[in-house]
């Protein structure tokens, strides 16, 4: 079979690695995570305890959780210099820019930064997982010249990962919505982001460097950012017929309608979006709110009968966002924090079997050319 044949735009298609962390069931559309179905996951236990999975291959006992808990809130702590970094940078540097700054200069205090090995991997995992959210969160405030929010080891990880970003303690339904929101972003099978930070790994470098070009991938506006460009949307159109009159004008004028369509979920609505649905409504009755979820309901209906597009996680993820108090700028970032986990688990693995990524290329160009 020559190149040409074998050729995918987009590696569409194509199998780039073995794993055994997650998979996407393209005939039944379920995202299985070690075995489990994400969703049922997402209702049943806590993004710790989907931290643990993908780190041990089984869910914790009560007490593994526990020390978990306990590990991360022993490394919650972020460097002064760091901080300190942060509130020197440009106040016009993108909030993924920061994020992938604050995330170098972790590097440069870790004592195990070269050692590939399992342990250490994992010890480091833990480490960006404890530290992720304090950069997501202060390099926000550093930009708006707000005071830094130290973490509290009294309230739980996803509490205080919120915490952080507000400034305001959250209610059980806003932690519950909250925590939700970082387990349906953990994994994803092989998206551009992880398999980014993979072919990093696969040249032997370190966790850092790798989750580090991770969010470069995740930064660019057909991955990442998407949930921004939701929100946004939805705040333009207003009202239930603006949002309906907003969507046919976008179509008509031939735009990317953002929260729809996904490569891998054609024929329904990606799960995902459907749990943070749920999510949406339990917290619109809450805040007293249900214009904004009668809002998506209708934009979901125009696409589907336009289109024919059912609406992908961001969709209704970032009204969620928008009802815990999360500014907007930040929804990307959070996106990565929560992806830590995953795209940790896949450097762990490609780590411990590991075959340098380098594929070969269809030449369209001229040949036999002279000086």
């Amino acid at each position: 079979m020559s190149t040409e044949q074998t050729f995918r735009p987009g590696l569409e298609g194509v199998i780039a690695s073995e794993t055994g962390i997650s998979y996407l069931d393209v005939e039944s559309e379920q995202i299985v995570i070690r075995g489990y179905d994400l969703i049922e996951l997402s209702k049943k236990v806590t993004y710790l305890d989907l931290v643990f999975l993908l780190m041990n291959d089984q869910l914790p006992t009560k007490e593994e959780r526990d020390r978990l808990d306990q590990e991360l809130k022993n490394e919650y702590q972020v460097p002064d210099e760091l901080l300190s970094i942060l509130k020197m940078l440009p106040k016009q540097t993108d909030s993924m820019d920061a994020l992938r700054t604050g995330i170098s200069i972790l590097a440069g205090f870790e004592n195990e930064l070269d050692d590939l090995s399992l342990e250490a991997n994992r010890r480091k995992t833990i480490r960006l997982l404890a530290k992720v959210p304090s950069i997501v969160a202060n390099s926000y405030h550093a930009k708006l010249n707000t005071p830094i929010i130290a973490p509290r080891s009294d309230l739980s990880y996803s509490a205080n990962f919120l915490y952080m970003i507000t400034g305001h303690v959250p209610s059980l339904l806003e932690m519950k919505a909250f925590d939700q929101t970082l387990m349906v972003y953990s994994e994803h099978e092989m998206p551009n982001s992880t398999f980014a930070a993979r072919v990093i790994a696969s040249t032997t470098s370190d966790i850092y460097g790798a989750l580090t070009g991770s969010v470069a991938s995740l930064k660019g506006k057909l991955h990442g950012g998407a949930n921004e460009a939701v929100m946004e949307m939805l705040l333009e159109a207003r009202t239930l017929e603006g949002m309906e009159m907003l969507i046919n004008q976008k179509l008509k004028n031939k735009e990317r309608i953002m929260g729809f369509g996904h490569r891998v979920y054609m024929k329904k609505m990606d799960p995902r979006a459907a749990l943070m649905k749920e999510a949406l409504l339990e917290l619109t009755k809450e805040k007293g709110n249900k214009e904004l979820y009668d809002m998506c309901v209708i934009g979901e209906e125009v696409m589907k009968r336009e289109k024919g597009l059912y609406p992908n996680l961001d969709y209704y993820a970032a009204p969620v966002y928008y009802l815990l108090g999360i500014p907007i700028s930040v929804y990307t970032p959070i996106f990565l924090a929560a992806r830590t986990i995953g795209v940790c688990a896949h450097v762990i693995e490609q780590h411990a079997n590991n075959r340098l990524f380098r594929p070969r290329v269809n030449y369209t160009g001229p040949r036999n050319l002279h000086p």
